[in-house]
């Protein structure tokens, strides 16, 4: 089977593309995430994922676009958790279903499914929407079981991991979020 992954972070990419290998599926990447803020941000994500990519040996296709202008006014009014989220996953995900079907993949799938920070139902539900309207399946796996997997892969691999999902709502809500202290040092070395 011929899969098109759409990859959100290079972090994201390492244990799904690792399970999907696992079974034998023979992966090509898309990044498209318009909705990564600023463009310094959107840059280093990539610049991160075309050298792993490299490293293992996933071909790439398409070039990313960064058109925030058109991601903020698709989101304009429905900037909350869930409505927000859903607009943005099913922005990437009808790209990603549309350029399978262009490329003749058997089907396409996400990185954010590694992810316990998403929300499974609506990757699922507009995965398959944008499935059904380009002619190509979505192949839904529940890859949360192997989150702490890919954070280990990705500091063995010396990975830029970044603090926020993508776009200027969330980097706010990440910032507002209590920091968890860290332990006193007992002065021992």
């Amino acid at each position: 089977m011929d899969l098109l992954l759409h990859i959100c972070c290079a972090p994201c990419s390492t244990a799904t593309v690792e399970a999907w290998r696992q079974d034998g599926v023979r992966l090509t990447g898309v990044y498209f995430n318009p909705n990564i803020q600023p463009l310094g941000e959107h840059q280093r994500r990539y610049d991160t994922l075309l050298a792993y990519a490299s490293k293992i040996r996933l071909p790439l296709i398409g070039e990313p676009e960064y058109d925030v202008t058109t991601w903020l006014r698709m989101v304009a009014g429905n900037d909350t958790g869930p409505a927000r989220c859903r607009l943005c996953i099913r922005q990437r995900l009808e790209h990603t279903a549309q350029l399978a079907a262009a490329t003749g993949m058997s089907g396409f799938s996400t990185s954010l499914l590694v992810s316990p920070y998403q929300q499974h139902e609506i990757i699922r539900e507009e995965g398959e929407r944008a499935g059904r309207e380009a002619g190509v399946g979505f192949a839904y796996r529940d890859l949360r079981p192997a989150y702490r997997r890919s954070i280990e892969l990705a500091r063995a691999a010396g990975l830029y991991r970044q603090k926020y999902c993508g776009c200027i709502y969330s980097e706010a809500e990440a910032a507002a979020k209590p920091r968890r202290a860290k332990p006193a040092s007992s002065g021992r070395t």
